[in-house]
C-alpha cells in the first residue's frame, strides 16, 4: 500500500468520527476489508513502518507528560492514537512532539487528564482481513525498530521544561 493510500483510508475513517477512536478504528477496520487482501497486508506493513519512524525518545517523552506516565506498551498505543490523527498531526508531532501542545484535545487533557492511547490500531489489518476472508492474516515480518540511546529523565521537571517546553507548561504545571 503506498503512503497517501494509508493515510487516505484514516482520513476516510476519522469522517464523522468526532475524534472517537474506536469509532475511526471500526470504521477503518470496514474499509479496509472492502479491499482487495494484498491491500489490507500492505496496511498493515505500512502502519508498523509508520510506528516505527515514530519510535523516537523526543516523542516518548511527550506522551509521557501528556499521558501521566507511559510504559513501552504504552507508547505504542500512544503512537497508535497519533496515527487516527491524521497525517498532518503525525508528521508534525514526530518532527516536532512539542507541537502536540496546539492540539485542542492535549489541552483539554491537561486539565481532565484524559490519556490518548488506540491499542485497537495495531490490529486494524488483521480484523479487517479476517471479516474479508474468514481467515487470518499471514504473519508478516514488520519494520524494526530503531535504538534509543538519547533518553532523558522523562520525571525531571527541568528537563522536561527544556525538552518539550510547551507541553510542560501544560502538564507540568496544569492549568488551574
Amino acid at each position: 500500500m503506498r503512503t497517501d493510500d494509508f493515510w487516505a483510508l484514516i482520513d476516510d475513517a476519522r469522517t464523522g468520527a468526532d475524534g472517537n477512536t474506536e469509532a475511526i478504528t471500526a470504521r477503518a477496520v470496514a474499509l479496509l476489508a472492502a479491499r482487495d487482501v494484498t491491500e489490507i497486508a500492505g496496511f498493515d506493513q505500512h502502519l508498523w513502518r509508520v510506528l516505527a519512524a515514530s519510535y523516537r525518545a523526543d516523542l516518548w517523552g511527550a506522551a509521557y507528560l501528556i499521558n501521566g506516565g507511559c510504559s513501552d506498551d504504552g507508547f505504542e498505543y500512544f503512537r497508535c492514537w497519533l496515527v487516527l490523527q491524521g497525517r498532518a498531526t503525525f508528521a508534525q508531532a514526530v518532527k516536532d512532539p512539542d507541537s502536540l501542545a496546539g492540539l485542542p484535545a492535549v489541552q483539554q487533557a491537561a486539565v481532565t487528564g484524559e490519556e490518548f492511547e488506540a491499542e485497537d490500531v495495531l490490529h486494524l489489518a488483521h480484523n479487517a482481513y479476517l471479516k474479508a476472508t474468514a481467515s487470518e492474516l499471514p504473519a508478516q515480518e514488520h519494520a524494526a525498530y530503531p535504538k534509543l540511546d538519547e533518553f532523558w529523565d522523562f520525571d525531571d521537571e527541568a528537563s522536561a521544561r527544556q525538552q518539550l517546553p510547551r507541553l510542560a507548561a501544560l502538564f507540568v504545571e496544569p492549568p488551574e
